[in-house]
C-alpha cells in the first residue's frame, strides 16, 4: 500500500474512531456488568479507569499509528530500534482483533435478529436461550453481519467505511436521546437511576475494579491496535490529546445513556438487573412486550443496538483488513473476500457453541464466547495496553517519551503536558500490572 488512504475530514476521524469504541461493549456488556457488579460503584470505578488509564493509552495508540503511517503489524517495524522485537505485539494485535470478531459478530447477529422480530411484531415467543441454541438462526444472522461488514469495506475508505459510519453514528446518537427521554418518564425511573448513578462503596471489591478496567479497555478497543490504525489515516492538524478526549466523551455518552435507557425500564417492570449477558435480550424484550407502544420502542431500541454494534464491526474489520493488506499487498476487494471467509469460520465456533459444537472451557455453562472474551478482555487488551505504555515511555527500550510528546502534540488543540509523564509512564503500567494480577487471582473458573 504505497499510497495510504486518508479520511476526508476531522469529523470522519472522530466518528469513525468513536464508532470503533462504541458498540456492544457500551450497549450490551456495560449495562449487564453494571447490573451484576452493584450499580453506581462500578460506574464510578469505570469512569476513573477511562480517565486515568484509557485516555493515556488512547493517546499512545493514536500517536504510534500517526507516526508510523502503518497498521499494527508494520507499525513497530518503523518505530523500533534495530534488533528489537516489539513488532511481535503487532501480530498479537491482529490475532486479538480476530478473537474479538469471533464472538462479536455473533452477538451483533443476535441484535439484528431481535430488531427483525420487533420490526415484524413477532415477539411473543422471543427468548435468549431459544435463540442461542438454534444453530441455523445463529449462522444466518452472524453471516449477515460478516457479509455486510466486508461488503462496505470493499469500497474505498472515504466512500465506504467513512460515509456509512458518519450517518450511522449520527442516527445512533439521536435514537439514544429519544429512548433515554422515554425511559425517564417511566414510573420506576427514580429507583432505577438511584441504583445506576449513586455509588454503594461497600460493593466496590477487587473483582469490581478488575471488571471496570477490563471494561474500560474493551469499550475503547484499546490494546490491540484498533485505534492505531485510525491514527495512521489522519494528518497532523490536530493534537491527539484533544481528539482522544472527543472519542472518549462520545463513547462514555453512549455507555452512560444505555444505562439511562435500561435501568429505569428494568425497575419499572420488576425485571432482574443482574441477569448477565441476557439482560438486553430477555429482560428488555419483557419490558417492551409489556409497555404501551412496545413494538415501536423495541424496534427503535434494537435498531440503535444494531447501529452501535455495526460501527465497531466496520472499524475492527478495517483494522484486520489493513493488517492483512500490508502483509500481502492484496487489493481491498480481494482482502475483504479472504478476511470475510476467515472471520466467518472463526465466528462459527460462537454461533454453534451453544448447540452443535458445545465446548465448556471453564466450567459448566461456559462456551466458546466465554473463551474468546477471556482471551480478549482479560488478557490481550490489558497486556497490549501495557506494551504500548512501556514502548512509548521507555527511551532505552522503546520509542521514548520525547517522541511520544512530539507526535501527540503536533497540531492545534489540547496537548500532553510534561507533568503528565508520571501518569503515562508510571501510573498506567503499574496500575495495569496490579489490576491484571488481581484479575488472574479473582478469575472464577466455575
Amino acid at each position: 500500500m504505497n499510497n495510504r488512504e486518508r479520511l476526508s475530514s476531522r469529523l470522519g476521524f472522530i466518528l469513525l474512531s468513536a464508532g470503533c469504541a462504541i458498540g456492544c461493549g457500551n450497549v450490551w456488556k456495560f449495562p449487564w456488568m453494571t447490573g451484576q457488579y452493584g450499580g453506581g460503584g462500578f460506574v464510578l470505578v469505570y469512569v476513573l479507569c477511562l480517565l486515568l488509564l484509557g485516555l493515556p493509552v488512547m493517546v499512545m495508540e493514536f500517536a504510534l499509528g500517526r507516526a508510523s503511517q502503518a497498521s499494527p503489524v508494520r507499525m513497530y517495524h518503523k518505530l523500533e530500534k534495530p534488533g528489537q522485537k516489539w513488532h511481535i505485539h503487532g501480530y498479537l494485535a491482529l490475532f486479538g482483533n480476530v478473537c474479538l470478531m469471533s464472538f462479536y459478530t455473533c452477538v451483533s447477529g443476535w441484535l439484528v435478529y431481535y430488531f427483525y422480530r420487533f420490526l415484524t411484531g413477532s415477539t411473543a415467543d422471543l427468548g435468549f436461550v431459544p435463540m442461542i441454541t438454534n444453530p441455523g438462526l445463529n449462522m444466518f444472522f452472524m453471516g449477515i453481519v460478516v457479509v455486510v461488514g466486508f461488503l462496505v469495506l470493499s469500497f474505498n475508505l472515504q466512500g465506504g467505511l467513512e460515509r456509512v459510519t458518519k450517518y450511522m453514528m449520527i442516527a445512533l446518537l439521536l435514537l439514544m436521546i429519544v429512548l433515554a427521554i422515554n425511559s425517564a418518564t417511566m414510573s420506576g425511573a427514580a429507583e432505577g437511576l438511584k441504583f445506576y448513578l449513586l455509588p454503594d462503596f461497600s460493593k466496590i471489591t477487587p473483582k469490581v475494579i478488575v471488571g471496570a478496567m477490563n471494561q474500560a479497555f474493551f469499550t475503547l478497543s484499546l490494546g490491540i491496535g484498533s485505534m492505531a490504525i485510525f491514527g495512521s489515516y489522519i494528518n497532523k492538524d490536530r493534537t491527539l490529546m484533544g481528539e482522544s478526549i472527543n472519542v472518549i466523551v462520545l463513547d462514555s455518552f453512549v455507555a452512560i445513556t444505555a444505562g439511562l435507557i435500561i435501568f429505569p425500564a428494568c425497575f419499572t417492570y420488576n425485571v432482574e438487573v443482574g441477569s448477565g449477558p441476557a439482560l438486553l435480550f430477555d429482560t428488555m424484550a419483557t419490558v417492551f412486550n409489556n409497555m404501551n407502544g412496545g413494538r415501536f420502542w423495541g424496534t427503535l431500541f434494537f435498531l440503535f443496538m444494531v447501529f452501535a454494534a455495526m460501527s465497531t464491526v466496520f472499524a475492527v474489520f478495517e483494522n484486520i483488513l489493513a493488517c492483512v493488506r500490508e502483509l500481502t499487498g492484496w487489493s481491498r476487494p480481494k482482502g475483504c473476500v479472504v478476511c470475510g471467509i476467515v472471520i466467518f469460520l472463526t465466528s462459527t465456533t460462537t454461533a454453534l457453541g451453544y448447540s452443535l459444537i458445545s465446548f465448556q472451557p471453564f466450567a459448566p455453562g461456559s462456551a466458546w464466547l466465554d473463551l474468546w472474551d477471556f482471551l480478549v478482555s482479560n488478557n490481550l487488551l490489558p497486556l497490549g495496553s501495557l506494551v504500548f505504555a512501556v514502548f512509548c515511555c521507555s527511551k532505552r527500550w522503546g520509542w521514548g517519551w520525547d517522541n511520544l510528546l512530539k507526535e501527540a502534540n503536533a497540531g492545534k488543540g489540547l496537548k500532553v503536558q510534561q507533568w503528565m509523564k508520571p501518569i503515562f509512564c508510571v501510573l498506567v503500567p503499574i496500575a495495569i500490572i496490579i489490576i491484571y494480577i488481581m484479575g488472574l487471582i479473582s478469575f472464577s473458573w466455575r
